[in-house]
This record gives C-alpha cells, structure tokens and sequence, in this order.
C-alpha cells in the first residue's frame, strides 16, 4: 500500500485550470471580457510608462514610482491572463508542474511588490505635502531608485520560501485546479501533505507584510491630512489632497481586496464569488490603475493632451507638404 502512495505522490507532474468551465454558455462572452480587460491594461499602463519617459513634466519621484505601478500591472496581468484566454480559444487546460509554480510565485511577487510600492508612494507623498522645502533633497533620484529597487527585490526574495516549500508538496493525482490560475490557497487544498506549517507561515508572513504596509501607509496619511487641515484656503486644501487621492483611491481598493481573500482562514468553503475576487486584483485593479491616475491627475492629463496635439500638428504637417504644387504646366510668364 506504501508502494502505491508513494507512487501516486510523484504522479503529479502537470496540473488542469478548470477556469469558469463551470459557465460553459459564457465562454465567447468571457474571452471578449477578458481580452478587452487586458488589452485596455496594456494600453493604460504603457502610454504612463511613454509618457512618463518623454515627459519633462513627469521627470519626478511621484511618477516615478508610479512608472514602477504601471510596469508591475502590465506584469501583474501578463502572469494569468493569456494562458486563461488560451483556455477560451483552444480548451487547453494543461499546465506543468513548473509552470504552475512559476505562475504562483510571479503571483505572490507581484502582490508583494505592489504593497512595497503602495507605500512608498504614500511617503512620497507625505514628503511632498508635509516637507514641501525638504522634497527635493529627501527624494532625490538615488533615493527614489533606491527605494524602488528595494521594492522589488523584496518581493522577490520574501516569497521565494513559500513557493518552494509549496512546491515539494505531494498532491496523490489530485491536479484540478478549480480556478482560472494556480492560486494558493487552491494548490494548499489539493495537496495531500501536512500544510499546517506553510499555511501558519504564510499568514503570518502575510498578516506583517499588510499590517506592516497599512499601518506606515496610514501613518504617512495621518500626516498628510492634518497638514493639509492647516492650510487656510480652500483651493490650497484642495491642491494638495488632489495630489494624494488618487494613490488613496488605489490603496482603499487594493487593501481592500486582497484582505478579503487572503485574510480569511484557509479551511472555509470555497466560495462562489472566489473567481471573481480573484478576476477584480488580477485583471480589474491592473486596468483601474492608469485609469485612475489619468483620469484623476492633472499633469498626466496634460501630457496626454500634449502629446496628443503634438501627434495631430505632425500629422497636419505630413498632410500639407504630400500636397502637389501647383506648377505652370507651360511656363508661361504670368507676370503682365
């Protein structure tokens, strides 16, 4: 009997994305949703790394960082959402081992990184509402680089223990994943070891990491409103807060989300809306993003209309000189 389970421990090598094959009426409508979703997200987030380069308005540390989001989201998205479109097309629900656990650590790296970046951004800001004369000097380019690389190498080193423990689990053939990517949670619940001990290190790696972030990002904010409370007129009041509501906008969502799918205890049910939890910060969030500093943002509105009016006045300038000339066929000396 030890012989077969041993057997059936290393049997599973590949692993099948159900995805929403339980709406197989829907299948068409989904694939034009989700295309839709990533190709609005590409779009959004690499005119805010274009613009954010050609730019000399954009050339400081709140678009920066901001250029980092956009990077992060259009990697965020490109990690889960074209092998789902591939399952629309093709009903090719097959995904290696390694695949699998490479999807699941780019997944948690992001998310990770996201939540670094968040707050930076949130002292960025509070350095420039709070330190206005100081803002230059304590976010100077080395230390913006500095922070952001940080970011990034953090998140890809925190998670790296919980995906390769994840990934010496034995899952005795059970490979159906019932989600549209290699979720966590979902891996914990197929596998047939003893996850007691990654399941407590991972909450509570994840419970300092968003406790961690929320409580510095609301520090930073506390800061913030009190000093824009300080300031007599209302249209300063107003100047200041539009330079941190949209980044507020992004942290309540963001927060908001993943505490509700990652925060709850692992042995509930699963849910019927876990899919689409799961759809809304891995494809909405990246899509509302740019949408929402664009929208919200008044320098990156005008480097879009700028860039927008220097592509028209080309094109007229293109237009004017395809135009012929007009010629005297027979040189005929018009002047009497």
């Amino acid at each position: 009997m030890e012989d077969g389970q041993r057997g059936n421990l290393t049997s599973v090598t590949e692993f099948l994305i159900l995805g929403f094959s339980d709406l197989p009426n829907l299948q068409v409508l989904l694939f034009v949703v989700f295309l839709t979703i990533y190709l609005v997200t590409l779009t959004g987030n690499l005119s805010i790394l274009a613009l954010t380069c050609v730019d000399p308005g954009l050339h400081k540390p709140m678009y920066f960082f901001l250029s980092n989001l956009a990077l992060l989201d259009i990697c965020y998205i490109s990690d889960t959402l074209p092998k789902l479109l591939v399952i629309f097309l093709t009903d090719s629900r097959i995904i290696s081992f390694l695949g699998c656990m490479t999807q699941l650590y780019l997944l948690m790296v992001f998310a990770s990184v996201e939540f670094y970046l968040l707050t930076v951004m949130a002292y960025d800001r509070y350095v420039a509402i709070c330190n206005p004369l100081r803002y230059s000097v304590v976010m100077s380019k080395r230390v913006c680089v500095l922070l952001a690389f940080s970011s990034w190498v953090a998140g890809f080193l925190d998670v790296l223990p919980h995906v390769v423990f994840t990934s010496h689990f034995s899952f005795c053939g059970h490979n159906q994943v019932n989600h549209f990517f290699c979720d966590f949670q979902t891996l914990l619940k197929l596998s047939c070891s003893d996850t007691s001990v990654i399941q407590m290190v991972v909450v509570t790696f994840n419970m300092f990491l968003i406790m961690g972030c929320f409580l510095l990002t609301l520090t930073s904010y506390i800061y913030i409103i009190s000093t824009i409370l300080k300031i007599h007129s209302a249209e300063g009041r107003h100047k200041a807060f539009s330079t941190c509501s949209s980044h507020l906008t992004v942290v309540c969502i963001y927060y908001g989300t993943i505490l509700f799918l990652y925060m709850r205890p692992l042995d509930m049910n699963t849910l019927p809306g876990d899919k689409l939890f799961g759809a809304l910060y891995n494809a909405v969030i990246p899509m509302l993003n740019p949408i929402i500093y664009s929208l919200r943002n008044k320098d990156v509105k005008a480097a879009l209309r700028k860039c927008t009016m220097g592509r028209r006045a080309t094109s007229r300038n293109k237009s004017i000189k395809k135009q012929p000339e007009h010629r005297n066929p027979k040189n005929i000396d018009l002047q009497t």
